[in-house]
């Protein structure tokens, strides 16, 4: 059981839910229906862990020559191909029905393009063709936030679409420090992670202009959502840091001494995990 769990990411599957459940507070305006939330949650832990099962099967001719992923349970034997298979496709299946008998058909219908997107889209055509790949491939990891609001709202809104757009910019400065930190892996697998394709001054330079983009996005929301004073303040010190890691970053590279990737990767999940923790907080206060 602990293999086939290990098959879903969890800790990829805690970020994604982190961008779901306070989505739902600001659709809602304040406290959503508890037992919607946890439907939501159930149906969308099953997806996303449906997408990362079905990467770790494709994947696994790779999986075995990184270091970085060759204890996962395709690459030891813990789990069978077959079963992998038998797995990814059951939980898309019930994550589906669960959600459309839950919550409703539309988030249903945009966890099931989430799936494929990221199964076909990411790693069946990009992961090992463009150096763009986690930039477009990325789009699967801002569907729970559309997944939150249309199972609360049962439509899609402009705060829901400014929040995806935010994960979308927030992804490529997220994960190419981490192309950065494991270059070696990706590139003797031929994929083409951008950290393996550029220069790392080029690289902290493209994370740079993503994460003021991010940035920028995040503000956005405030007027369109008429957001308070508790996610207005935090858009600004916690994306002010994040921007600030990131220029860390690339001016490291540029004087040739060692970037530190990894501080960028972990300021993002915390970036990522804060704003969306203002997200569910400022609509529950009166100012």
């Amino acid at each position: 059981m602990k293999a086939y769990i290990a098959l879903t990411k969890p800790r990829v599957l805690e970020l994604l839910l982190v961008s779901t459940v306070p989505v739902m507070f600001l659709a809602e305006g304040g406290l959503p229906d508890l037992w919607l939330v946890l439907a939501t949650v159930i149906g969308g832990a099953m997806s996303a862990g449906s997408a990362a099962a079905f990467n770790m099967y494709l994947d696994r001719d790779i999986d075995a020559h990184m270091h970085r992923t060759e204890n996962r349970p395709l690459v030891t034997g813990e789990v069978t191909p077959r079963g992998a298979l038998i797995f990814s496709w059951t939980l898309a299946v019930v994550s589906t029905v669960w959600l459309w008998q839950t919550t409703n058909w539309l988030a249903a219908t945009l966890s099931a393009v989430a799936i494929f997107f990221y199964v076909v889209i990411y790693t069946m055509i990009l992961k090992r063709r463009t150096e763009q790949n986690i930039v477009w491939g990325g789009i699967a990891g801002c569907f729970p936030v559309l997944i939150g609001w249309s199972a609360v709202t049962g439509s899609l809104d402009w705060p829901a679409f400014i929040l995806f757009v935010l994960v979308f910019l927030w992804t490529p400065p997220h994960y190419w420090p981490l192309s950065m930190k494991y270059k070696d892996d990706y590139e003797d697998v031929d994929v083409p992670m951008l950290g393996v394709t550029r220069h790392a001054s080029q690289v902290g330079l493209q994370v740079i202009l993503y994460a003021w983009a991010t940035i920028a996005c995040s503000l956005l929301l405030i007027p369109v959502a008429d957001m308070g004073l508790v996610y207005s303040v935090s858009a600004v010190v916690f994306g002010g840091w994040f921007i600030y890691e990131s220029h860390r970053l690339y001016n490291r590279a540029v004087r040739g001494t060692e970037p530190r990737p990894m501080r960028v990767f972990h300021a993002s999940i915390t970036y990522l995990t804060l704003i969306f923790v203002a997200v569910a907080i400022d609509p529950l206060l009166p100012f």
